[in-house]
């Protein structure tokens, strides 16, 4: 049974839906910058908990939610010259065109914040009705101004603290807003703003205004899945106060506890000392590293390690998954040339039924994708060992094989099409450069005149950045990333 580690709970728990199809929500982009890595390992992350359910036969309903009016977009429109809708715009084209590259299958409903804010307005106004909010005027020093701000009061709420374990001293610290003399408790947050001059705003109760950054996710959450979800997932830096905060307005309001039954959140990407976010300037885009490495192998070097973990950006590591994707690429296509129609094994009498087995165990426990990477090495060993046979393997047996490495690598949706590799983007001049000092170099190697050898090996590396690799099967060659 698959267990997830619930940080609501702080334990591993088995996941048990309440019913089918799970409803997972994931706290999606603010589009105000080129996504980076980090947004990468989050939404990779959960994309790979999606393809796992599925695959454990749970069908999943995914809602994934963009932030596309936000005091950050504003900024950011300001910075780019453009109206703030459109800077939202165009970074989330950015975000589909990063996602899709890497495999991230789409949500089956995106929410928009400009799309819900009538339905967050209603939410407000209830939460006021039923004395978990207030309004204050949200322009003290202009008389003349009648918007307000409204706020959630936290001390209505007595669990408020239960998701992050913080204790009311350090909440106060860890507000997103400055602290301001007008509410009631310093830990209060906002639920609707009043409008700044010059900034984007909606009619509302209170006047013009826009929705605080928390209300949009309850809102978007609970109208697309019900007042109770399964798993929320996210970063582990919106534990506080985001998560926190979508609790304490959620259940304030409907009074059905949890509200998330798992909260589920991904292990940060540092850059250097710092956690890779666009806010403190530590981040390198997907687009930018993309451009280097195929996308499969990003995904795959994200993978690496378990969702929970916190790791640091190192390219010597993304160069190693470079490689390590290659040789999975390069065993599947040559035993996939050696069995041709030949049908597998299948069943009880499928050999690498062990591999699945190992699998499965790794993620089982908690989405133990570094585990799972580490199987699918093993089989790709056996792939190749069965290859180097020759005439004498079972053509059966190594269709098995192949059959398994693809329904694998297809939960952690890591492609092995050579076509997406750097190296099929070179030219066909180079191409057959490259080809022919290979061939002069296996030639040499044959000859045993090692020093020729050894010498079209630098010559390969320094004119076109190519690594070649011998193997039993013969020589192989790969671009450097």
């Amino acid at each position: 049974m698959l267990q997830l580690t619930n940080t609501l709970t702080g334990q591993k728990e088995p996941f048990i839906p309440v019913t089918l199809p799970v409803r997972m929500y994931v706290c999606g982009l603010t589009p105000k910058n080129e996504p980076h890595l980090g947004h990468a390992r989050n939404f990779i992350a959960n994309d790979v908990l999606r393809r796992y359910l599925e695959y454990r036969n749970m069908p999943v309903r995914y809602v994934q939610n963009f932030t596309d009016i936000d005091d950050k977009i504003i900024e950011a429109g300001l910075r780019d010259g453009i109206p703030p809708a459109e800077a939202a715009r165009r970074y989330m084209t950015g975000y589909f065109d990063d996602m899709d590259a890497l495999g991230v299958r789409r949500a089956d409903v995106y929410t928009y914040v400009t799309e819900y804010i009538p339905k967050i307005i209603t939410f407000v106004e209830r939460l006021i009705e039923s004395g978990h909010a207030y309004s204050i005027p949200g322009n003290p020093d202009d008389p003349e101004n009648t918007d307000q701000d409204v706020y959630f009061a936290t001390d209505t709420f007595p669990d408020y603290g239960k998701l992050s374990k913080r204790d009311d001293e350090a909440m106060q610290a860890g507000a997103r807003i400055a602290a301001d003399e007008r509410k009631r408790d310093p830990r209060d947050f906002a639920l609707w703003k009043s409008a700044k001059v010059g900034e984007p705003w909606w009619p509302s109760p209170w006047g013009h205004g826009r929705p605080g950054w928390h209300i949009e996710c309850s809102t978007m959450a609970m109208d697309t899945l019900g007042e109770q979800i399964d798993i929320h997932g996210g970063g582990m830096d919106l534990i506080f106060p985001h998560h926190e905060n979508e609790i304490a307005q959620s259940e304030a309001l409907t009074g059905v506890t949890p509200f998330a039954r798992y909260w589920v959140h991904t292990g940060l990407l540092q850059l250097g000392d710092e956690k890779m976010a666009h806010s403190t300037g530590a981040f390198v885009t997907i687009r930018s590293v993309l451009r280097e490495v195929p996308a499969p192998a990003l995904r795959l070097y994200l993978l690496a390690q378990s969702y929970r973990t916190q790791f640091t950006y190192l390219q010597e590591q993304v160069r190693a998954a470079v490689t390590r994707w290659r040789r999975w690429v390069e065993a599947r296509s040559t035993a996939a040339q050696r069995i041709g129609a030949v049908v597998p094994l299948v069943g009880e009498d499928d050999p690498f039924l062990a591999y699945q087995t190992d699998f499965i165990a790794a993620l089982d426990d908690d989405l133990n994708t570094a585990r799972g990477v580490a199987t699918i090495d093993d089989l790709v060993r056996r792939l190749n060992d069965l290859t180097a046979q020759g005439a004498q393997v079972d053509l059966a047996v190594l269709a098995a094989g192949v059959a398994m490495l693809d329904t694998l690598v297809g939960v952690l949706g890591i492609a092995l099409d050579p076509a997406l590799d750097i190296r099929a983007t070179i030219d066909d001049a180079t191409r057959e450069a490259i080809e022919e000092l290979v061939g002069q170099r296996t030639a040499a190697r044959q000859a045993k005149q090692w020093a020729e050898a050894d010498r079209l090996r630098r010559e390969l590396d320094e004119r076109f950045g190519v690594e070649v690799k011998d193997t039993s099967q013969g020589s192989t060659w790969t671009m450097k990333s």
